[in-house]
């Protein structure tokens, strides 16, 4: 009979099993519990458990090494032999990788290394499960229906290597969704929080902001496509400036092939890319966006490397006082840039605009505007210029002279967050949101409301 052996014991194993010249192991022990919702009433809960095995092997040869990459999920003892000799036989099969690089070594192991997975529960929503019943009963007597989901998840990663590597990292990740809508369906609005253990998300805050919008939707007003003075909330703004970051790849900049790049195969770092004093930036260990503090790759790609696995991240700022400080870059791709190394870290903050909140910066608004609720179904239409395309979703609002004055019809937008923050004229407190549109892949994120004077409504939506 197989055995389930713990993670850093099938790390070790794998690692014992290699013929190869090089090997990394990274073992993911999931865990996750969630609700659901509809109509004032909980629906669905669930608790899953599960684990995959990514194992990397590498081959030195004449001409270069190669690497092969195979993972796997719900790996025993008796699956690790074949799998450890597929990466082989992958690694041995394939052409010198353009990638490569001395794997990572000299990095101090992680105390827990031999500790158990870190593991999450229905228990998570101790606190938060009643709150929500108490918002079901607010929401019933106001008239209005409640949908949403919320999600924990905690992954335990264990990386092992044949160059002495033994790192562990916790990453625990919640995302909650609550959706308003009036009993005709007609009027919609939402709200998203990111949180780590649901101790810092308050359903009858929530259920109050989007009892205000739901209101506010009462009156419907037609405008026309065009540049409108738009408030962007901080889960719109995170929104385009996570897509910004995966635009950001040094090696494509000097290539020519992105929004960074300058004639002649030159970047635009140093350049003012806002006159507001913004910093952006990231850091594993900002407090309540704590993420994994060494690099975690399971393929190879334009932002990342496989041969990077274990290297220490540090805190970077990707934009300075408004001007472009780093591009995103592996060892590899900064050998062939000679630019630092950077690579990227999985959170994102933008600070140094005002104190006002989003409510405040509306109040201050003179003349006329629109304040968005989120945006969605973003697609790129031009790489050179970072050119978006995308809907706003789930309420738009007419703003005149401080006062929310009514719903107005979805649009599709056009326009490149560069060019956003080039023309943005003002920022606001930064807190922290939910992307609505990456939350699958990308959600610890701490982001300011900004106010673009002319934002590019470049048509109507029938959207909701």
């Amino acid at each position: 009979m197989s055995r389930v052996s713990k993670p850093y014991e099938i790390v070790e194993r794998a690692l014992e099993l290699s013929t190869t010249d090089g090997l990394v192991v990274i073992a993911d022990e999931h865990s996750s519990a969630n609700l659901r919702w509809a109509g004032n009433a909980l629906t669905t809960n669930g608790v899953t458990r599960g684990r995959t095995l990514t194992v990397i092997a590498t081959v030195d040869g004449a001409e270069g090494t190669a690497s092969g990459v195979v993972s796997r999920s719900a790996v025993t003892t008796d699956d690790l032999e074949p799998l450890v000799r597929a990466a082989e036989a992958a690694a041995r099969g394939a052409g010198p990788a353009e990638d490569a690089q001395p794997l990572v070594s000299g990095v101090p192991s992680s105390p827990d290394f031999t500790d158990a997975p870190a593991e999450t529960g229905s228990e998570v929503f101790a606190d938060f499960a009643p709150a929500l019943g108490d918002a079901f009963a607010r929401a019933r007597s106001g008239g209005r229906e409640l949908y949403g989901f919320a999600n924990h998840e905690l992954t335990s990663t264990y990386v092992g290597t044949s160059t002495g590597l033994r790192l562990r990292h916790d990453q625990p990740n919640g995302t909650l969704e609550l959706n308003a809508k009036s009993p005709d369906r007609t009027r919609s609005a939402w709200a998203g929080r990111a949180t780590r253990d649901f101790k810092d998300v308050d359903p009858a805050a929530m259920d109050a902001e989007l009892a205000q919008r739901l209101r506010w939707a009462e009156r419907r007003i037609d405008l026309p496509a065009g540049r409108y003075e738009t408030l962007l909330p901080p889960t719109a703004v995170a929104d385009l400036l996570i897509y910004q970051l995966w635009s950001s790849t040094a090696r494509d900049a000097v290539e020519g092939r992105t929004v960074f790049s300058t004639p002649g195969g030159g970047t635009r770092l140093g350049e003012q890319l806002t006159p507001l004093p913004l910093t952006l930036r990231s850091d594993p260990h900002s407090p309540g966006l704590e993420s994994a503090p060494f690099v975690i790759a399971h393929s190879s790609g334009d932002s990342g490397s496989v041969f990077d696995n274990g290297l220490p991240l540090a805190p970077t700022d990707w934009v300075r006082d408004g001007k472009l400080e780093r591009l995103t870059t592996t060892r590899h791709s900064a050998s062939l840039t000679g630019l630092p190394v950077a690579p990227g870290i999985d959170n994102l903050l933008l600070e140094g605009g005002g104190e006002k909140s989003q409510e405040e910066m509306v109040a201050a608004t003179t003349g006329r505007a629109l304040l968005l609720t989120c945006l969605w179904y973003i697609r790129e239409v031009d790489p050179a210029t970072l050119l978006l395309t995308g809907l706003t979703r789930d309420g738009v609002y007419l703003v005149e002279d401080g006062e929310v004055v009514g719903e107005v019809n979805n649009f599709r937008f056009n326009e490149s967050p560069v060019d956003l923050l080039s023309r943005a004229s003002e920022a606001g407190r930064t807190e922290k949101t939910l992307p609505r549109e990456w939350g699958d892949w990308f959600t610890r994120a701490a982001m300011p409301a900004l106010r673009i004077p002319d934002f590019n409504m470049s048509s109507v939506s029938l959207g909701v």
